[in-house]
Formats: structure tokens, sequence, C-alpha cells
């Protein structure tokens, strides 16, 4: 068990920013990732359609003999999470959103938290009820910023323009009599834009990286059931798309910050 994979899988590469924080928190665990490229992005589309697609990515993975699942997709995660850990009981399953929800809630002293997320994680208020669950105190701000995914995918993730659309969204939620002191990235997509956000909104407010949280999350979770991986060797990596590899190859590498070489990545189909 301590030895078998731990299954990773996105809409795109956004979720490549959670495997990269695994990476570094847990270095000799063995990785797969599946990023459903030919089907993003998931945050526009209906309910239905991303529990479909959800369901089709887990059975995918599952076939890889996985110790864990980690949905590394904010939107998935908030829509469709339920409804793989009861196809799927036989396995432990972790979103993105509880982690970032529970950090926030230890980070804020003030109890107002905003949320920059996709449309369908905003619509869902995935993180609101998330939050208020474990601060029924707090006040929630949701934001959806549908941009930044391809800015983010394109690499515009620093200097003016990065900066430029950072002000737009935000500056209705900086104008505020009462501003948030905590601010979730709630998509895995967004983190690469963390150094433009934090220009903008300044040093006095917190970013909560949703990636960052879930490693810590899956850290602890491996601890506890004592399935951590009992290799020193490094972690053996391997990505599975459903499109184009030498598009996710070249968009995938600034996510993770090593180059990909083509026996890495595989192209299948769902």
């Amino acid at each position: 068990m301590n030895n078998k994979l731990i299954g990773l899988f996105d809409s795109g590469v956004g979720g490549l920013t959670v495997l990269k924080a695994l990476k570094e928190t847990l270095p000799h665990e063995n990785y797969i990732y599946l990023g459903d490229t030919a089907r993003l992005p998931y945050g526009t589309k209906s309910k239905e359609t991303i529990i479909r697609y959800a369901l089709q990515c887990t059975e995918k993975l599952i076939e890889y003999d996985l110790k864990i699942l980690v949905v590394a997709c904010n939107t998935v995660s908030s829509v469709a999470l339920p409804y793989i850990k009861e196809k799927y009981p036989q396995i432990e399953v972790i979103g993105v959103v509880e982690p970032g929800a529970e950090a926030a809630c230890n980070e804020t002293k003030n109890n107002i938290i905003a949320v920059l997320a996709t449309e369908s994680t905003i619509k869902g208020k995935a993180y609101e009820k998330a939050i208020l669950k474990i601060n029924k105190n707090a006040y929630v701000i949701g934001k959806a910023c549908p941009l930044f995914v391809g800015m983010a995918e394109e690499g515009i993730i620093k200097g003016e323009l990065a900066e430029a659309m950072a002000t737009h969204y935000l500056k209705d939620i900086l104008n505020l009599k009462n501003k948030p002191d905590t601010i979730v990235l709630g998509c895995t997509h967004f983190p690469l834009l963390k150094e433009a956000i934090q220009h903008v909104v300044g040093n006095t407010i917190h970013l909560v990286d949703s990636a960052q949280t879930t490693a810590k999350k899956i850290q602890y979770l491996l601890k506890q059931k004592e399935m951590a991986c009992n290799s020193t060797l490094h972690s053996s990596l391997h990505f599975l798309t459903t499109d184009n590899v030498e598009k996710f190859k070249a968009i995938g590498e600034p996510f993770l910050g090593i180059s990909l070489d083509n026996s890495l990545v595989e192209l299948v189909d769902l």
C-alpha cells in the first residue's frame, strides 16, 4: 500500500500546482496526473457535465492502483466530490476546497474572507459553505475570475497585464469599507498569478494557496493512516492527457518548474 500511486486529476494543467506542492512536501511519493485537456474548462460546464467528466477521470485513474485520489480541481471539488466518494468508497478521496477553507479560517483575524475562483465554484458557494461550517461568524465574498485561467495557461502571470487584470477583478473588494484580510486562491491555476495578485492587494492581505494547503492535508493523512511511501528514492511521475501531448508539455512545464520528457506523458481516451 505504501508504495502505491497518488493520483491527481484536473480539467487541464492547473492541478499541476497541487502536484508541485505535493512533490515539494512529499518528495518520495509516486504520482500519476490526468489532465482532461480535450474538454477544458470545467468551470463553465453544467453540474451534470462536471459530475460525468469527474467520474470518468476517476475511473481512468483507478486503473492504476492508487492509494489516494486527489481531486486537484476546485470546480470538481465543489460540485462532484460527494459523487466520486459515493461511487468509489474503496479509495481515499481528497478535494482542494476543504483544506483551503481551513487555512483561510486559521489565517483571518477580522472574519472577512474573499474567494477568487471560477464561475462554477463561486455559484456553487462551496468555499462559503466550507468556511461557515468551520467559522459561523465568517463573512465570505466570492469573486469569479474566469480570465485568470487562460492567462495562467498562456504564461501571462507577472507584470503590467497580469496586475491590470487583478486590479479589474479586485477593485470592488478593495474599495469595501470592511475589506477582507484573507483571500483564497480558489482555483488551481491562480497560484501562478500569486505575485501579481499580492502586489495589487498589498502585504496586509494574506493569500491562501489551496495547492499548498492540500499538500499539507495529504501529508497529515498519509502519516495518520501509516500510508506514506517507505522508499527514500526520488518519486516517479507519469502524466495522462486527453489531447495534444506536446501542448500539455509546453503549458505544463512552467506549472511544475521542470522539463517533461516525452516518455512521461501518455495520450488517453476517456
